[in-house]
């Protein structure tokens, strides 16, 4: 299992943003924690109706992953999958939820294609299943929250050049392997954290005001088929 990012880490990654971003973003706060605590949810919505008044978006990007077969999978594995991407990603969006059931909002999920579909070189059995959690979720969430006009979605990304997979693999390997994975895709590229990004804000912003319940493929192809 890899451990999470400590909060003197993401305090360093905060001080390396451009500073010119940060002086023009007053409308950036950071709050670091747990997810797999309600608690953490609860103070991260507190702040962002505290610092802006009111909540309209959730954008719930928590997520890890270290591909390990089934048989070699532990308890301790288990866990941190479901705590950290299905458990942090419920309660987060229900005291997100609690916070838009006035005037109603937009929850966008992080899902995942191995959710959808097993791939064979990254066995990935229990990051699947809390995945497959996530997407049960945004279509029922989508239900329970309509009446409040609260929308609903879920990207499901392929292989994305993240630093993820720094977390368990060296820079040199990261390096040889990832391209490895561009044909896996029928568009011929790996993902990049952008195409992710544009159908988050896609699915949040009012041109997808019609939509809610919908777990999107950000693949690059891969759920369509293969070439």
């Amino acid at each position: 299992m890899q451990r999470s990012l400590s909060t003197e880490e993401i305090r360093q990654s905060w001080k390396r943003l451009p500073r010119k971003s940060i002086r023009a973003g007053r409308n950036i706060a950071i709050l670091a924690g747990d997810i797999a605590l309600p608690a953490t949810s609860q103070a991260l919505v507190n702040l962002a109706v505290g610092r802006f008044g009111r909540l309209d978006i959730l954008a719930n990007n928590a997520g890890v992953f270290n591909p390990k077969p089934f048989l070699e999978l532990t308890e301790e594995d288990y866990d941190w999958y479901l705590d950290t991407i299905l458990k942090g990603k419920f309660f987060a969006a229900q005291a997100a939820a609690r916070a838009m059931k006035e005037h109603g909002g937009a929850i966008v999920q992080t899902g995942s294609m191995w959710a959808i579909q097993a791939i064979g070189a990254t066995p990935s059995a229990a990051y699947s299943a809390a995945n497959a959690g996530v997407h049960a979720m945004v279509r029922n969430l989508a239900i329970e929250l309509a009446g409040y006009k609260i929308r609903v979605n879920a990207a499901a990304p392929a292989v994305v050049e993240t630093p993820v997979y720094n977390t368990f693999m060296s820079a040199d390997q990261v390096a040889q392997v990832l391209p490895t994975f561009n044909k896996f895709h029928p568009l011929g590229r790996n993902g990049q954290p952008k195409d992710v990004a544009d159908a988050i804000l896609f699915l949040a912003s009012d041109e997808a005001s019609w939509i809610t319940g919908t777990v999107l493929p950000v693949d690059g192809g891969v759920t369509a088929g293969r070439i």
